[in-house]
Formats: structure tokens, C-alpha cells, sequence
């Protein structure tokens, strides 16, 4: 089978450090081109990670009839905006998380790919790792129970003000960072939609974007509760709690590539005397995640994470700020009543 040509918008350090290179290795992907405003940084990152082409201008690249799929790694506010432009350079769109900052922008994207006839996702590897599949599944085994309670927490220390995850108008905050893989893996593994959600956001005074954000959603039969932060002690965990056992995943997101990932069974025994662990095989989350995608390009088939997918993840993102405003509950429609305000206070 044929390799799917690849351009990158954007030289972030995700994309550069680890996106980019697990994209190299992919069976079916070839990363030919990326594309930044500062052309010596583009032919620098090129250089470095051995990408055939560059450009000094995001438009030059998605004016490239070679490339036949857009990754969009620019900062959060840039996310649709240039997505919908590559989607109308005819290309295809595997965008960074999240998505868009409001129900309406992921409303025009999905405008946009149908009226160009291309496939876009939203890039939420977790849902191609071997780890939130295994955790999936046994939470569907008879001695587990019935799912009632998922609690999860994720963090990093970043105070710098010049970075894009610290600034208001770019997108900024923890729960549009981190938080957003909280609310995804939460409806992932419970199968279903949340109900209403009700939040408390704390604020960095200078820089104004949630530096610590707790939120409880509630599900048919039971309920999440989540913190996320950018100026805490970096830590993530998922716990999934049934009605007859437990299941843990250690690193659920940033996702070792040298060693096995872990996931923990225990039958309601705190102790852990009876707890299984399974160790997951090594791998690279990106990898799968950008095979998956050219192989839904390569036989024409479905994405893993389609924008309806990413609709319904938005709409939630926009109940919890606007519950932080309120100070209520906020019951989720479909988006209808929310305030698109991105998060500001």
C-alpha cells in the first residue's frame, strides 16, 4: 500500500519533538513538507528531522499539489481558521486538540469539509492506544460492574508569559489544554454523553487563563470528576470505579514511547493484593494515530475522532466555563443557550 504525503503547519514543539518524528516511522505516512512564518526556523526544523521541503508561508505549502494531508499544529486559536483553509486547498485535516474554542467555529469547520469533500479529525491519540482500549474493555467485563464513577486529574507547571498555553486570546488556559483529554477519555470509556456540568476555574491574575480548573460532570448512572492545571506539579491518572472493581491507567496521556504503558484491574480490594496489571506493548501513540488517518484517506474510510465527535467535546469545554461564571449547573443541548465567550472571565 502507498504512503500518504504529509505537510505540517507549524514548527510547535509537539509537532517537532514528537509528532513529526512518530509520523516518520508510520507505515503508510511520509512527512514532505512544513511550513512556518519564519522561513530560518522552517529550514532549520527541516534540516534537523530530514523533511524534503519547507516554506516561509502557510498558504505556499497548502498551494503544494504533492501534499495530500494538512497537520495542523498551530496555537488553539489558529486551529480552525487554517484548517478550513487547507480543506479548501483540497487538502485533508488532522488538527491538534482542541479542536476549536467554541461550538460555532467546529460548526464552520464541518461546513467546510463537506463542502470540500476531504476527511478532518481532531487529534486525540488516545483513542488509538493500546492502553484506553484495554481500559475500555475491561470495564465492559462482568467483574467490573457497572461503570458509576470516573475521576482523573492532569498537570504541568508552565508560568512563562510569552507561551501560547498562557495567553487569554490565543487559547490559552488548562482546561482547553489538558482538560480537553479529561473530557474525551471520560466519554470514550463511559459510552455516552455527560448530562450538565458544574465547575469551579481559578485564574492566574496576570495572565488571566484558568491556572487550576475542577469540574463534576454527570453521566446517565453516575459522574466524572476532574481537576486540570498548568502551575501545579505535573501528574496525570485515570480511574475508572465500577460497581465490582477498578480500573487505573498510569500515564494516560503523555504516553511513554521506551517503555510499557500500564493499566490496572483490581476487584475492589484496596490493598492491591489481588490488583492485574497489564502491560501494554511499546509503541508510539502518533504513530497509530497518523496511520490510522492515512489509512482512512489511502481506502477512503472513517476517522477515528470525526468532527461531530469533537462538536460534542466543545459543547462541554463551553458548559464548564460558563458554569465557572454562573456558578450553576449547566445542562447540555446540544450547545443551544451556551455562551461562546472562549473562556473569558
Amino acid at each position: 500500500m502507498s504512503k500518504i504525503n504529509w505537510g505540517v503547519l507549524g514548527t510547535a514543539r509537539i509537532g517537532v519533538q514528537k509528532v513529526i518524528p512518530a509520523m516518520q516511522s508510520g507505515q503508510y505516512c511520509s512527512v514532505t513538507a512544513i511550513a512556518s512564518r519564519d522561513a530560518d526556523k522552517a529550514g532549520r526544523v527541516a534540516r534537523e528531522l530530514g523533511i524534503p521541503r519547507c516554506f516561509d508561508s502557510y498558504e505556499a505549502m497548502l498551494a503544494d499539489p504533492e501534499i495530500d494531508v494538512v497537520y495542523n499544529a498551530l496555537p488553539n486559536h489558529l486551529h480552525v481558521p487554517w484548517s478550513i483553509k487547507a480543506l479548501g486547498a483540497g487538502k485533508h485535516v488532522l488538527c491538534e486538540k482542541p479542536l476549536a474554542l467554541n461550538p460555532g467555529e467546529v460548526e464552520q469547520l464541518i461546513r467546510a469539509r463537506d463542502a470540500a469533500g476531504r476527511k478532518a479529525a481532531e487529534g486525540f491519540m488516545v483513542d488509538t492506544h493500546p492502553q484506553w482500549l484495554k481500559a475500555r474493555e475491561l470495564t465492559r467485563e462482568p467483574g467490573f460492574g457497572s461503570l458509576r464513577a470516573i475521576m482523573g486529574f492532569f498537570s504541568y507547571d508552565n508560568r512563562d508569559p510569552a507561551n501560547n498555553r498562557n495567553i487569554l486570546d490565543h487559547g490559552g488556559g488548562a482546561l482547553y489544554d489538558v482538560g480537553c483529554y479529561l473530557v474525551h477519555g471520560a466519554r470514550y470509556v463511559w459510552g455516552d454523553e455527560p448530562l450538565r456540568v458544574v465547575s469551579v476555574l481559578d485564574r492566574d491574575p496576570v495572565m488571566k487563563t484558568d491556572r487550576l480548573s475542577s469540574f463534576l460532570m454527570e453521566f446517565p448512572g453516575g459522574a466524572a470528576s476532574f481537576g486540570c492545571s498548568t502551575q501545579l506539579a505535573r501528574y496525570q491518572r485515570m480511574q475508572f470505579v465500577g460497581t465490582g472493581g477498578r480500573v487505573e491507567i498510569e500515564i494516560p496521556f503523555n504516553a511513554p514511547t521506551d517503555a510499557a504503558c500500564r493499566v490496572f484491574f483490581d476487584p475492589g480490594d484496596p490493598s492491591g493484593a489481588h490488583t492485574t496489571t497489564y502491560a501494554m506493548p511499546i509503541c508510539d501513540q502518533y504513530t497509530i494515530q497518523a496511520d490510522s488517518f492515512s489509512r482512512a484517506v489511502l481506502e477512503d474510510g472513517p476517522v477515528i475522532v470525526p468532527l461531530e465527535d469533537s462538536l460534542r467535546n466543545t459543547r462541554i469545554l463551553e458548559a464548564v466555563f460558563e458554569s465557572a461564571v454562573t456558578g450553576a449547573w449547566v445542562t447540555l443541548n446540544g450547545g443551544a443557550g451556551l455562551n461562546p465567550s472562549r473562556g473569558h472571565p
